[in-house]
């Protein structure tokens, strides 16, 4: 059996009416069906009740990166701008499930907007317009950029940890410490990073690009960029998707292990 990967919605409006919507990008879906080699599971933004419900029942958590941005009440931070896009109905549903995840040991792949969920829940804080910040780079991408090459192709390059969970990951692969291409579509990022994470890549400003969960039971891992918008071409971006699915079927074999014990005794 695939295993079962739930994707946090976010809350968009949709048609003439802007009706609120519950809604993931398909790049998501396509690959959880693709190199994760799992059935996509969507979770509602329906806050704290509905992650308890369903945790139980998946075999991995992938959070998603999101034009919104996590609420600065979460963190302490000052307000946002006037007109910075918000969604605290999923603010509302991720954090208590990345808290469920990591106490599951729920293997847990976060990606851009997700990341800095990850961060927040566990108690550290974000920048809100690094662009803004002296010494810093632009990490955005307008979002009416008309070119998809241009608005997710590499926009950058991130130091790597030769000794953590990502190296360990490429193994084998061709690539460099010193810089691995990325692209970029953020505006928030990581600021005091919690406790429990720990950065394994880092942008030539300083702004951390990725991190593992220290202590964590499974596979607990962010990354500030966007792997699912290429991976059918990169090869490191496939791998991340892939491990992950790796940890996934483990966790599942695992859940359903005392299942099968009982139906052979059965037998």
């Amino acid at each position: 059996m695939r295993p079962l990967i739930g994707i946090p919605c976010c809350m968009k409006a949709f048609g003439a009416f802007a009706m609120p919507n519950h809604a993931v990008s398909d790049h998501y879906i396509k690959v959880v069906l693709g190199p994760i080699g799992g059935i996509p599971i969507l979770v509602p933004a329906a806050g704290s009740a509905v992650a308890a419900e369903v945790l139980p029942r998946l075999d991995g958590l992938m959070l998603t990166g999101s034009r919104s941005n996590v609420a600065p009440g979460l963190y302490a931070g000052p307000p946002h701008l006037e007109g910075t896009p918000e969604d605290p109905a999923r603010d509302s549903t991720t954090i208590p499930l990345i808290l469920g995840a990591l106490e599951r040991g729920l293997p847990v792949f976060a990606i851009c907007r997700g990341f800095q969920e990850l961060n927040v829940a566990l108690g550290g804080t974000l920048d809100q317009r690094i662009q803004d910040l002296p010494g810093r780079m632009d990490h955005s991408t307008p979002s009416d950029q008309a070119l998809p090459k241009v608005r997710t192709g590499k926009a950058h390059a991130v130091r790597v940890a030769a000794d953590g969970v990502l190296a360990r990951q490429w193994q084998g692969l061709d690539w460099s410490p010193a810089s691995v291409p990325v692209n970029s579509l953020h505006n928030q990022g990581v600021a005091q990073v919690a406790s429990r994470l720990v950065p394994e890549a880092w942008a030539p400003d300083g702004t951390v690009e990725a991190g593992r969960v220290e202590g964590a039971r499974g596979l607990a891992l962010g990354v500030q960029w966007h792997p699912e918008y290429d991976w059918a071409e990169d090869a490191l971006s496939r791998r991340l998707f892939e491990s992950f699915g790796e940890a996934a079927r483990r966790y599942a074999a695992k859940r359903f292990e005392p299942e099968l014990t009982a139906t052979l005794a059965a037998e």
